[in-house]
């Protein structure tokens, strides 16, 4: 497998190529919680930080990266031994965030639509002088494939949740005939912690990932 490097500092579009990793620097939004691949995420924003960097996003056309925090690491100004500004506990797998629509609230408060794009891991961090944290990071691909007739009962399960009203106002991304697709909206919608959701997203493989939300959603009926 290569590395390359896309100077522009953004993930470039087009075809899925398996044996090129693309390594870039940008910004990340640690948060509670996880956006997946074709996910959608809606933001008030309210601090300076966050607030710059939206524009920046909007201003470059680039996407901002979205990261779990660990549990109890909701603090983000953690000072280290020098009063230096330290990066959050964060967990190391993570999901781009596209913007797709904002406005401006009247009580002074940004609102933003993201959209989830490709998974990447992190590979180092670092911290600015307002405290946001940068990273670079790999990007991770995952193969996709016909949605196997086994599957039935998930898809079924997933378009029950997709005609929830909250669910359509979202407009989720999703290929009811593709196994990461199908995987990846199901792992976003279902009502689980966001540590499941992490570890469901860390996976690199559709089917197994189907495979385990067949025993979430057994656990969950029962």
């Amino acid at each position: 497998m290569t590395d390359q490097i896309d100077p522009t500092g953004g993930m470039r579009t087009g075809p899925d190529d398996p044996d090129v990793t693309r390594l870039i620097n940008m910004p990340l939004f640690p948060l509670r919680t996880v956006l997946f691949p074709g996910g959608t995420l809606p933001l008030r924003i309210f601090e300076p930080r966050y607030v710059d960097m939206v524009r920046w996003c909007m201003r470059e056309s680039r996407a901002f990266g979205v990261v779990l925090l660990e549990d109890g690491s909701d603090v983000l100004d953690v000072k280290d031994a020098d009063d230096q500004s330290k990066a959050p506990q964060i967990y190391d797998v993570g999901t781009e965030a596209h913007i797709i629509d904002f406005d401006q609230a009247d009580n002074g408060l940004l609102g933003i639509v993201a959209r989830g794009g490709e998974k990447f891991s992190v590979l180092r961090t670092s911290v600015e002088a307002d405290g946001l944290v940068r990273a670079d990071v790999r990007s991770l691909h995952e193969p996709a494939n016909p949605l196997p007739d086994s599957y039935e009962t998930l898809t079924n399960v997933l378009k029950d949740l997709l005609s929830h009203p909250l669910i359509k106002e979202l407009d989720p991304q999703v290929d009811l005939s593709e196994d990461r697709s199908v995987s990846h909206r199901l792992s976003d919608l279902l009502p689980v912690a966001p540590e499941l959701k992490q570890w469901l997203l860390e996976m690199s493989n559709p089917s197994e990932r189907l495979s385990e939300l067949q025993e979430i959603i057994k656990q969950l009926s029962s």
